[in-house]
């Protein structure tokens, strides 16, 4: 190759050496004015920036500013509302109190004006006592006087008492004298003759059931023993006992003895035992000549027929306390029917003792003002054992009359009546339970029958009923030897063939 070729293959890649450099120059120097302006607009863009978020932070602190000063206004607000409510309960509070307080000082003021009035009362009853205590002390002074000189008019002394009081033992013994009333002693048991000793075992009927029917019909213990044509009655309950006397004299009369027939002869018997109640009350009545009575009052008196006290049977004694009370009215010049009358109710409320509580003066009370009796009535029957003072002379003459006719000789006796108490107390403890129909104490008190009702208490109660009632017994009532409870629950079922 030749030097022209090469020199000019030099000079141009020389050339193209300082283009390029120069090229480069350019393009190094462009690129720094590049990157100078694009230096300045980050610079430019960056103080923007931070001008814009200045602004931007101080907007929202102003805007929080405001919310937080809307919101102290609002929570201010709610807390003006809260604080004035509260005032306004705090007012009515404090009115109502003031109310309250002015309605306590009304009724202080009231009930010191009324202690005052009551002070003042006490002091006026106080000097009304020792005026009254005053004049009844110048009363009694001048009531000595006036005796002491009646008795040196009259020339009463001691021995004109004493003879006021022979005068007066002698009108109680005219009158005791001009009544002459039968008395029968009362006992419990009744015989019932017998035409043959065959027919106790006709009583008697098979295994014992005629005479357990019989028994458990009139609650009473039919006692069988070798007594020749001959058969026991035994009962403290005159009612039940004359039921039962009369229901087996029917029935041996009849000679037909079954458990149906028995039935329906004590039922029958029942019936006549309240007429004969009736007609005995009827003959008092008409004997004493005592009118307008009721008459429910007419068959309670009857009942007494049946009843005893002290062994002395109540009827009897209550008519000849009404004879004595007559008597003595006579002798007395006062009129006697009043006098009877009390006498004869005085001890009207021993006819429901047996079925009621309380004592018979308190049931005779009751049941007389029940029925209108007069007021000297009623007071005789509270009066006559002392339960209150008696307030007219009929009271007296009852009292009097009433004490005459226990203390007569052979009117009373103690031993009957305790006898007949304990067996009405073991009664009432077993018709205490429930489930009880009806209750027999029998055999003198050493056997009560309970009879209850099939539908209420069970053959298994039944085993419990009677252990219980015995366990009463015992821890409620004293007695000697034994007493055997037995209890009797009896299914019936019947039909009708038509």
């Amino acid at each position: 190759m030749s030097t022209t070729l090469w020199l000019e293959i030099l000079a141009a890649a020389v050339g193209a050496g300082v283009g390029a450099l120069v090229v480069m120059t350019v393009l190094r120097k462009r690129a720094g004015e590049i990157l100078v302006r694009e230096r300045e607009e980050f610079e430019e863009r960056v103080r923007s920036l931070e001008a814009t978020s200045e602004k931007e932070v101080t907007r929202r602190v102003k805007e929080a500013e405001v919310a937080h000063r809307a919101e102290m206004v609002r929570l201010r607000e709610g807390l003006d509302r809260d604080l004035k409510d509260r005032l306004e309960e705090i007012q009515k509070l404090e009115r109502r109190i003031l109310q309250r307080e002015e309605t306590l000082d009304k009724r202080r003021e009231s009930l010191d004006s009324k202690e005052m009035a009551l002070e003042r009362r006490e002091r006026q009853l106080g000097e009304r006592d020792e005026h009254l205590r005053r004049e009844e002390a110048r009363y009694k002074e001048l009531q000595e006087q006036e005796l002491r000189k009646l008795e040196e008019i009259a020339c009463l002394s001691a021995e004109a008492k004493e003879k006021v009081e022979t005068e007066a033992k002698k009108v109680l013994a005219l009158a005791v004298e001009r009544y002459s009333g039968d008395h029968v002693a009362e006992s419990t048991v009744s015989v019932v003759d017998l035409p043959s000793d065959e027919m106790k075992g006709r009583i008697i009927g098979r295994e014992g059931r005629n005479i357990r029917a019989l028994e458990m019909a009139t609650g009473v213990d039919i006692i069988i023993d070798d007594t020749p044509e001959a058969v026991v009655v035994s009962g403290f309950d005159k009612v039940r006992r004359e039921t039962a006397r009369l229901a087996l004299e029917a029935l041996v009369q009849d000679g037909r003895i079954h458990p149906g027939r028995i039935e329906d002869v004590v039922n029958k018997t029942k019936r006549e035992i309240d007429r004969r109640i009736q007609e005995a009350g009827e003959e008092v009545l008409l004997e004493l000549g005592i009118q307008g009575v009721h008459p429910e009052m007419v068959k309670l008196l009857g009942r007494l027929r049946y009843r005893t006290s002290y062994s002395q049977n109540a009827l009897m004694h209550s008519k000849e306390v009404a004879h004595l009370s007559g008597m003595l009215a006579s002798e007395l010049r006062i009129d006697p029917a009043m006098a009877k009358r009390a006498g004869l109710f005085h001890d009207i409320g021993k006819a429901v003792t047996h079925e009621q509580e309380g004592s018979h003066v308190q049931l005779g009370y009751d049941i007389a003002k029940r029925y209108n009796e007069p007021s000297q009535v009623l007071n005789a029957i509270v009066s006559h054992h002392e339960d209150e003072e008696p307030n007219c002379i009929e009271s007296l003459l009852v009292k009097a009359a009433d004490t005459l006719s226990a203390a007569r000789p052979g009117a009373r006796r103690e031993m009957v009546q305790s006898y007949i108490k304990r067996l009405e107390a073991l009664e009432k403890i077993a018709e205490s339970f429930k489930g009880v129909e009806k209750c027999y104490a029998i055999q003198a008190g050493r056997e009560i029958r309970v009879a209850v009702l099939p539908d209420q208490i069970s053959d298994s109660q039944a085993s419990f009923l009677a252990r219980d009632i015995a366990k009463r017994i015992e821890s409620e009532r004293t007695y000697p030897g034994e007493i055997l409870v037995t209890v009797i629950r009896e299914t019936r079922h019947t039909a009708t063939a038509r």
